[in-house]
């Protein structure tokens, strides 16, 4: 395996997303927590180390201190926002706390250096901080700055040292990509050594550890995620995978046959089906708060796949596709909780399952390009996302076969208007959601009362943050009339322009 570039997180917001750029040109990367540094270090043997930003202040008490490791193990360092101030208080440069702020974009000149060669001399970047470095340390240079900030970037070239006031990792940051190559490329002095197959080739290894000789269940969902978790861990232990489709009633309009057909004919495995439909429509009756949606969904799942290991013989471990994000909103580590994930926070205490995760640490992009390369159909990887509860999260209230209908015959209408307008291959997701709202309307002369559909459409790379899609106005208003017209029940179509964060994508 390669050696990888370690990412010290300090309670950033975006230190998956500094991994997941790192990964993209071509470095492997791991993160580990500011506390576990100085061991990961001494195990892991890595090429370069990147420290992240945090909410801390370095100079208030308790604050998050740079781990000795990072100094003394004398490898090539970038230091982003906290990280920076990390490096430039251990090595006496001077600080400034609260004097100048900066929040959003800020305009960046540039000197020539080892981060900027390349670039233009003057860079809009993104900015979020509260201290500030006034003097860099000594045989560090400032090569970069802003209007408010003399010290936005600066570098010892000689010690391979590097930081950045702004966060090059966010799509906000011209060229932030460029500067993270720089430094990788030149800074450090590495060749990109990591692919997708050896990605591919670690999660196989992976899978066999832990899995050995044992019998796996696969929890085939309807979406991306799960489907790549089952080809790929059908690579690892051949037949002893077992799938198993839960129709539990919560799918897309046509998704349990593409599904099925996908693993019976188009990549073929051991497959079983499974209809759950008054099972978990049951189960949902009367519960309308979304955490306890996702809670008792994620019960009835394992209810589910208890019972058909229970017909068959050995079969201990369960497969899911959990990704990196579910982690995160689940709250992980140090994150807060946003929302369960069925198969993350969703999942009861005793599943009585080992569980195989062999996505846990990858983004919706990265599992894709996997899904392409173990030869994955594309109507089953290129599919937009759709979340593990279904149409659950996207019908707010209380959940029955009726109102399922609603939801469901106004997505398809929703999906196949944005699909025949061309407008899919800029968006990242996009579907209706019925909103537990009612409105007063006036149909053939008549006074109606009926139920409110929200449209949302999102642009995303990787599911983390995202901005609601720019949709032509006609095609909106098409959207809008067949809902209306089509969809009984149906009173006021509505268009979603939250971006995330403040909002999630999913509505609950």
């Amino acid at each position: 395996m390669s050696r990888p570039v370690l990412v010290i997180d300090f309670g950033a917001q975006y230190a998956q997303l500094i991994a997941r750029r790192v990964r993209e040109l071509g470095f492997y990367s791991e993160i580990v927590a500011h506390t576990q540094a100085d061991q990961a270090i001494l195990e892991r043997n890595p090429q370069a180390l990147i420290l992240t930003g945090g909410p801390d202040s370095v100079v208030a008490p308790g604050a998050k201190a740079l781990p000795a490791a990072v100094l003394q193990s004398g490898l090539p360092t970038l230091g982003i926002c906290y990280g920076m101030h990390l490096l430039a208080h251990a090595l006496g440069g001077t600080l400034s706390s609260g004097e100048t702020r900066e929040y959003g974009r800020a305009d960046l000149s540039t000197e020539p250096s080892v981060l900027f060669t390349g670039l233009p001399r003057y860079l809009t970047v993104w900015m979020s901080h509260g201290d500030t470095v006034s003097a860099p340390p000594a045989g560090f240079r400032a090569v970069g700055r802003t209007r408010a900030v003399p010290v936005a970037a600066m570098e010892d070239k000689q010690r391979r040292l590097f930081a950045v006031q702004f966060h090059p990792e966010v799509a906000h940051t011209d060229r932030g990509t460029d500067m993270l190559a720089n430094f990788l490329h030149s800074g450090a002095g590495l060749t990109p050594d990591w692919t997708t197959g050896d990605a591919i080739s670690l999660a196989v290894a992976r899978v066999r550890q832990q899995v050995g000789d044992g019998r796996a269940i696969v929890a085939l969902s309807g979406g991306v995620d799960s489907a790549v978790a089952a080809a790929l861990v059908h690579r690892a232990i051949g037949s002893r995978l077992l799938a198993v489709f839960v129709d539990h009633g919560l799918l897309r309009q046509g998704e349990a046959e593409l599904v099925e057909a996908g693993f019976t004919t188009d990549y073929p495995l051991p497959f079983r089906k499974v209809d759950a439909k008054d099972v978990f429509l049951a189960g949902l009756k009367g519960v309308t708060d979304p955490e306890l949606k996702r809670k008792e969904i994620g019960r009835m799942f394992i209810d589910t796949f208890r019972k058909e290991a229970a017909t068959l013989s050995g079969y201990s471990f369960l497969v899911q596709g959990t990704l990196y994000p579910d982690v995160i909103e689940s709250g992980s580590g140090q994150a807060a909780v946003i929302k369960s994930h069925h198969n993350v926070g969703g999942l009861p205490a005793e599943i009585g399952f080992e569980l195989v995760e062999p996505l846990r640490d990858l983004f919706k992009d990265e599992v894709r390009a996997i899904g392409r390369e173990l030869g994955l159909p594309a109507r089953l990887v290129d599919r937009q996302p759709f979340p593990g509860p279904g149409l659950a999260v996207r019908v707010v209230g209380e959940i029955d076969a009726g109102r399922l209908e609603i939801a469901r015959a106004a997505d398809a209408i929703v999906t196949a208007e944005i699909e025949q307008a061309g407008a899919s291959q800029k968006l990242w997701q996009y579907f209706a959601v019925l909103t537990g709202a009612r409105s007063v309307g006036v149909m053939g002369d008549g006074r109606t009362y009926h139920e409110v559909v929200a449209i949302r459409a999102v642009t995303s790379a990787d599911g983390m943050t995202a901005d609601w899609g720019r949709l032509p106005h006609d095609l909106l208003e098409k959207m809008a009339n067949r809902i209306v017209s089509e969809v009984a029940g149906v009173g006021r179509v509505v268009y979603d322009i939250t971006s995330k964060p403040p909002g999630t994508i999913e509505w609950e």
